[in-house]
């Protein structure tokens, strides 16, 4: 197994040279927050954001969220925010060496990055897909989708929240019916939002985005669920009544849609998060195929402090949002379930006759 090289792939030996990356990543960072274009609408080489009949920012169409970019920083990384061009591209090298191979197992697209950043022979998943996955993975400059905290990490659990994850594993290990599986495995919902693991990038992760004057739908491909989002300033539902994607309201800053979204289920469950999770979701075309896709998490029982993550989703209106054949998932929870009943039967059998 070997490191990474460069400013940061590589561990960087002298605190000169670690304190000129920090600057300089900083210098690149403030430059593009404060670029002209972002107030203008228009980009360097010419590019104008397009817009409705009614003057707002178009986002309509099918969009990808492809990137490799683990949702939390590699300790490997230190505090490195970003990556030069040359280890984007060595990164995505090694990568396409790893899981061409046919050796390797194709898990999720972080586990790509993990597996080109410690330069591995063998990749082994605990869970695998097709290295078709492979295909449309982008490596980008980002060491991170968390931007706040600035470690790219997300903040500590709270003991209850410690409590509640810990229930939840448990939970995992006993199985009495379909109910008592997950909404994944039931084909229900992956929930909001949509971040990390096999439906926050990679090839289930289509959406399409309708837009009216009133109201967003954003249709994920993947389970087929529809947040519809009203945009008329009417009020939240009241606490008292809670979903599983929990209850949206947009609006618009400037040329930002955002929108906030709580009274979540308490059986909803985001990385431990449920029914007191606050999130607002930030959505801005930064490019001819590119809308930057930023959202903010406070839960106060759940996390030491609120964290944010950004992702690029790529637009693909060549391409359409197909049938997501989940049912089988649900004929594989019968055929579980009926495993373990004979398994149980033949235990029992077997006790029998040894008596």
């Amino acid at each position: 197994m070997r490191s990474v090289d460069d400013c940061g792939i590589a561990e960087v030996t002298s605190s000169r040279s670690k304190l000129v990356c920090v600057v300089s990543v900083l210098v690149v960072l403030a430059l593009a927050t404060w670029t002209p274009w972002r107030m203008s609408g228009q980009s360097p080489d010419g590019w104008t954001v397009p817009r409705t009949p009614e003057g707002r920012p178009d986002m309509q169409g099918v969009w990808l969220s492809n990137t490799a970019t683990p949702v939390e920083r590699p300790p490997a990384l230190g505090n490195r925010q970003r990556l030069t061009d040359k280890e984007v591209a060595a990164l995505r090298e090694r990568a396409d060496r790893i899981f061409r191979n046919g050796r390797s197992a194709f898990s999720t697209p972080q586990d790509a990055f993990f597996a080109a950043l410690h330069d591995v022979d063998t990749h082994e998943a605990w869970t695998t897909s097709s290295s078709v996955g492979m295909v449309d993975l982008e490596f980008i400059n980002r060491t991170s989708l968390v931007v706040e905290p600035v470690n790219g990490r997300i903040p500590s659990r709270t003991q209850e929240a410690q409590a509640r994850a810990a229930a939840v594993d448990d939970g995992w290990q006993f199985k009495t019916g379909p109910e008592d599986f997950s909404n994944i495995h039931r084909c229900i919902t992956t929930g909001v939002p949509r971040l990390g693991g096999n439906f926050g990038a990679g090839p289930y992760t289509y959406y399409q985005i309708v837009q009216t004057t009133a109201y967003f739908a954003f249709l994920n491909e993947a389970f087929h669920d529809t947040r519809i989002v009203p945009l008329d300033g009417s009020p939240h539902l009241p606490e008292r009544i809670q979903q599983w994607n929990g209850d949206s309201r947009g609006y618009w800053e400037g040329d930002t849609l955002v929108v906030e979204t709580r009274n979540f289920s308490s059986d909803s469950y985001f990385r431990g998060a449920a029914e007191n999770l606050q999130l607002i979701e930030r959505f801005t075309r930064t490019g001819p195929d590119t809308l930057t896709y930023r959202m903010t998490f406070s839960d106060p029982t759940t996390w030491t402090s609120p964290w944010t993550a950004e992702l690029p989703l790529k637009h693909r209106d060549q391409e359409a949002i197909y049938e997501f054949a989940c049912h089988e998932g649900n004929v594989s929870i019968v055929g579980m379930l009926r495993t373990a009943r004979l398994e149980e039967d033949g235990e029992r059998s077997t006790g029998s006759r040894s008596r």
